[in-house]
Parts: C-alpha cells; sequence; structure tokens
C-alpha cells in the first residue's frame, strides 16, 4: 500500500484522494484544520509555517503532493505559503515522488501566443515571479511541477456569477485569450501523474481550447438567458493561449476538454 501526503489538503486534495484506487494508496491530508477534511482522507493537523507542528509527517512518503493555498494576495503570503512552508516541509519528509501544484502564472506572454514546458518563463507578477522560486525549490529534491490555468467547478463559478450580475465585461477586438480547467480534471490530473512510470519535470494543465474571453462569456449569458457581457476597448494584452499536448501525449485524457462541457454543468 503506497502512502500519498497531500499537504494544504482542500477541494482538489480532497477530489484527487477519491478518485485514487484504494487498495493501492492511502492518502492523508495535512491542513490546520484537519477537521475540514473527510473520508477517504486520513486527517493530519499542522501547519506548514510551523516547523515544530510538522513531526506527525516527518517520514519517507511514496508521493507528496504540495498544494498550498495563501490566505491573501500578497507577496509576503504567497512567499510564505508557497516558498516558506515547502522548505519547511521538506525538512522534515521526503518522497519518492514529489508533485508541486503551480500555475500558469509563471509565463508572462500577453499578445496571444501559445505557451508550454518549453516556453521562456518571465512572469509579469508577483504571484509568477514567487511559483517559480518554488518550483526550482522543489526541483531541489526532484520534483515536478503542475502549471495549472484558471481553475473552475463546484464552488468555483465566479464568471457565472458575474454574467448573472450584469457586471462581466470584454473586449472583442484584439480578443483577450483565457485558459481554463474544471476541477475535477486538476484531480485527474495529479492522479494521472502520480502513475506515470517515467514523469517529465514539468507539465502545463489547462483544456485543450483556449478561448477569447467574449466568446465564452457570451456562451454563458445565452445559456443563462441574461443580456450578454459589456463591450469596451479597455487597453491590456491579449493573454495567452496555454498548450497541454505533453500532457495529452503522455496519455491523460479531459473530462471536460472546453468550457461548455464543463460550465454546462454548473448552471443553474
Amino acid at each position: 500500500m503506497k502512502q500519498l501526503l497531500i499537504a494544504g489538503c482542500g477541494d482538489l486534495g480532497q477530489r484527487l484522494a477519491r478518485r485514487l484506487d484504494r487498495s493501492g494508496w492511502t492518502t492523508h491530508g495535512l491542513r490546520r484544520r484537519p477537521d475540514q477534511l473527510a473520508e477517504p482522507v486520513r486527517a493530519i493537523g499542522g501547519d506548514l509555517l510551523d516547523p515544530s507542528s510538522l513531526e506527525a509527517v516527518a517520514r519517507r512518503w511514496d508521493a507528496i503532493v504540495y498544494q498550498a493555498t495563501p490566505g491573501q494576495r500578497t507577496a509576503e503570503e504567497y512567499r510564505r505559503s508557497y516558498v516558506d512552508g515547502l522548505v519547511n516541509l521538506l525538512r522534515q519528509a521526503s518522497a519518492d515522488r514529489l508533485i508541486f501544484v503551480s500555475s500558469s502564472a509563471v509565463y508572462g506572454q500577453d499578445q496571444g501566443q501559445w505557451v508550454d514546458e518549453h516556453s521562456p518563463t518571465e512572469p509579469g507578477s508577483f504571484s509568477g515571479e514567487i511559483l517559480l522560486e518554488a518550483e526550482a525549490e522543489a526541483r531541489k529534491h526532484g520534483g515536478i511541477a503542475v502549471r495549472f490555468s484558471g481553475i473552475y467547478g463546484p464552488g468555483r463559478d465566479y464568471l457565472i456569477r458575474s454574467v448573472s450580475s450584469g457586471q462581466a465585461r470584454c473586449r472583442p477586438d484584439p480578443p483577450q485569450w483565457t485558459n481554463r480547467i474544471h476541477s475535477e480534471d486538476c484531480a485527474g490530473v495529479l492522479a494521472h501523474v502520480l502513475e506515470l512510470a517515467s514523469p517529465e519535470p514539468v507539465y502545463c494543465a489547462s483544456d485543450p481550447h483556449p478561448a477569447p474571453r467574449c466568446e465564452v462569456l457570451q456562451w454563458l449569458a445565452d445559456q443563462l438567458e441574461v443580456p450578454g457581457p459589456r463591450r469596451d476597448l479597455e487597453t491590456g494584452g491579449q493573454g495567452k493561449r496555454v498548450s497541454s499536448r505533453r500532457l495529452i501525449d503522455s496519455g491523460f485524457q479531459f473530462q471536460y476538454p472546453s468550457y461548455q462541457t464543463g460550465y454546462r454543468e454548473l448552471l443553474p
């Protein structure tokens, strides 16, 4: 029986645990509020920012998935959660396979370019810069970085609420490219990478169909039978298009390969 530790176990961690074969994996979840975890996760109380609280996980694991979440969107909180927490954990625990949950924010491309694992990582935000620091720390321990694009799913329905309230806006020309991945596919990706015989050091994870923001918002408005998004000429770049070709070539299949298939299940 292989032993998995999910550090910072939240919604994605619990989805991952439910996907894994229980005859092959025992999943342990570490978080400050372990009472918020449910079967099949075995809850462990601990704070990644308090090394003295991590004695319960001080061992060699078959796998560790690190998916901490900052409490606030500030550079200080990002560094504490992603870098300091990871360093604290890896001073006590080790693993045959370490997966670090990262983000496509590490790419700063903003003219509609396609990006993949070979693209330059020159982020335009502190979040991307700090995530790259954390990826480098994980790599020292043989870690694999999984770079998710925008996550949506149950409880992550910002776009639906934005369209429903009439607050949605977009620029039709030139298009603003958007990338997303359903939370169930996030769990599927992590389960897939855990089982790969010879994984690559980095995977981009985003559904195979990037789409212009106006297209996505108008489709949601049509489904909800409400007015479409406000079109304006706001400045700003065109974003990027994230390729998951490496992930797909490794055998992964998306449950929700487009925004239509994913959002349709979330609509009221």
